[in-house]
């Protein structure tokens, strides 16, 4: 059975997916002519992976830190 994922484990496997998903956002608004309102939406959706890759960096010094 395989052994549960810690914490900071878990969070480096997301940061590590985190510039697919961007570029996969990107690719798009380049690529495929959209609406504006799913460009916002596409665009909107950048913007909340950036901040989540912050939040992400930032957990991982603070627990970096503590160990």
């Amino acid at each position: 059975m395989p052994r549960p994922r810690n914490e900071r484990q878990s969070l480096e496997q997301e940061l590590a997916e985190i510039p697919a998903q961007l570029a996969a956002y990107r690719q798009e608004l380049e690529n495929v002519p959209v609406s504006k309102t799913r460009r916002e939406f596409i665009e909107w959706h950048i913007r909340r992976v950036q901040k989540r890759m912050a939040d992400l960096e930032a957990l991982l010094a603070k627990i970096n830190g503590e160990g």
